[in-house]
């Protein structure tokens, strides 16, 4: 097979049934960089026993002009080879509707998919389109009679404050019951996210130091080269905090600090996730700094005067006894210096130094433990060691990790093609619940309330120069100073 690398599929990491896929937004950006892309690839490597995929949007196309799009994406943005016999598979699986043939046509389209699938099929509904538009598509749903039986997955942002959320979900709530409702955080779906809950639960050397004791503070840091691309109608009406901060950076703070699970299951980890976000102090609006990259009120579709936050960094705090005392610091914006996705752990440092005066112990920081969450996974553990030579003269040394390394990189799933798998499934593991959404939201009200002023920062910089005073007396890892080592270079 030419999609990828055959291997003997492990159980449980696919479901037990053909799929009807019903996408929404077919013909979106997400659809074309991701979605497409991603269903071709775990169709292609037997990920499902039977798939047919249902295209809806309101663009007037056949189905053959919807499988020539379909084939543009795979093309364009596909990261493995595609094989001619692999695509025309594909294609035959390949349906389009147009939004305005209504719900009688998805309903006769959804029909014809499962027929030619056989007893048994289960639906599927991706809503890759706008907050505004996820409702109507609730109603077509259920107006289609395509609800029973169904999981359904629904992008972000899920409201825009406390009373937007609870609203949606109650709207929600209405049409398809919590079990059913798939809430959607690609960052969540990536491998080394995941291995946050191996790395602490599956070693001995880390769960017991991993609390205030030994942990002097957290940074999760997503800074992005990217601008607005053709987004500036959503970002104006969004900015980076609800864009990046309640969907994807505290999930992953989430993930870091909630309590050993009973069971590595989805119930008891939503449950101890969600321990967390009760534990969260609401945000402090002086502990938070909104950034705005020079010429952004220059972008097309942006207001004149808009104060729009594109950068945020914040100090937040979980009341547990775990963390009683230890700040999270986040941060994320457009137009950075670099585009990064790390955590970093700085632990403590020794109570007492007993190495002599410039002996350089202390010089480089605190040591510290980062995870890497690009989409291969990479960590990295700081520490100090003697430097070779007379006297004690001492250096930041580091071990280094990455899948690469492992022969293994070929087996890594793409964060929406592990999460389509997982909803067909029924693993609510990787996504949000309604609680902890709404608790979000919650501990978010005071800033969405009384935000700081906005402040100017040069595209190609770190954010405004007010994140120094937030983080002080730490200093933030992003820019590192010493790059990840190419484990391919000689004398790594």
């Amino acid at each position: 097979m030419g999609v990828g690398i055959v291997r003997k599929i492990p159980p449980g990491v696919g479901p037990k049934r053909p799929q009807v896929v019903v996408l929404f937004g077919a013909t979106g950006d997400l659809s074309r960089r991701k979605l497409l892309p991603g269903l071709f690839h775990i169709t292609g490597v037997g990920f499902i026993p039977g798939c047919r995929i249902i295209g809806v949007s309101l663009d007037e196309l056949d189905t053959a002009g919807f499988r020539q799009f379909a084939r543009e994406a795979v093309d364009q943005f596909s990261t493995r080879k595609i094989d001619e016999a692999d695509w025309a598979a594909f294609a035959e699986t390949l349906d389009y509707v147009p939004l305005a043939q209504g719900a009688g046509a998805l309903r006769a389209a959804v029909e014809r998919a499962e027929q030619a699938l056989g007893e048994g099929c289960r639906r599927l509904h991706y809503l890759s389109v706008p907050p505004a538009a996820a409702l109507s598509a609730v109603r077509m749903l259920a107006e289609a009679g395509l609800v029973e039986g169904s999981q359904i997955i629904m992008e972000k942002p899920f409201g825009t404050d406390l009373e937007s959320a609870v609203a949606l979900n109650t709207k929600l709530h209405e049409v398809f019951s919590e079990r059913q409702i798939f809430r959607i955080d690609h960052f969540l779906g990536k491998e080394p996210a995941q291995n946050i809950l191996a790395f602490r639960f599956g070693n001995g050397l880390f769960e017991p130091i991993w609390n205030r004791n030994f942990i002097d503070h957290v940074q999760i840091d997503v800074p992005e080269t990217l601008g607005l691309g053709k987004r500036s109608a959503f970002y104006e009406a969004t900015g980076a905090y609800r864009d990046m901060v309640v969907t994807h950076l505290f999930q992953i703070l989430g993930f870091m600090a909630m309590e050993p699970p009973t069971a590595l299951a989805p119930a008891p980890i939503s449950e101890e996730k969600n321990k967390v976000f009760r534990s969260m102090v609401p945000l402090d609006p002086k502990d938070v700094v909104r950034g705005q990259y020079v010429g952004y009120r220059s972008e097309e579709g942006v207001e004149p005067e808009s104060d729009t936050e594109t950068f945020i960094a914040l100090k937040c705090f979980i009341d547990n006894w775990r963390w009683a005392g230890v700040p999270f610091f986040l941060r994320t914006g457009k137009r950075l210096a670099e585009g990064q996705r790390i955590i970093s752990i700085a632990f403590r440092e020794p109570p007492k130094s007993m190495f002599p005066q410039g002996s350089g112990v202390g010089a480089q920081g605190p040591d510290h433990l980062t995870f890497d969450l690009a989409d291969a996974s990479k960590m990295s553990l700081s520490f100090y060691g003697k430097r070779p030579g007379p006297g004690m003269r001492l250096d930041k040394l580091s071990m280094q990790f990455a899948m690469h390394d492992t022969g293994m990189i070929g087996d890594v799933l793409e964060a929406y093609e592990r999460l389509i798998l997982d909803a067909m499934r029924g693993d609510h593991t990787l996504f949000t619940t309604a609680e902890g959404i709404e608790r979000l939201w919650e501990v978010s009200t005071p800033v969405l309330q009384a935000p700081p002023p906005v402040r100017l920062y040069p595209t190609g910089s770190w954010g405004p120069k007010s994140i120094h005073q937030l983080i002080a007396p730490h200093a933030w890892r992003l820019p590192f100073e010493r790059a990840w080592r190419d484990p391919n270079s000689v004398g790594s």
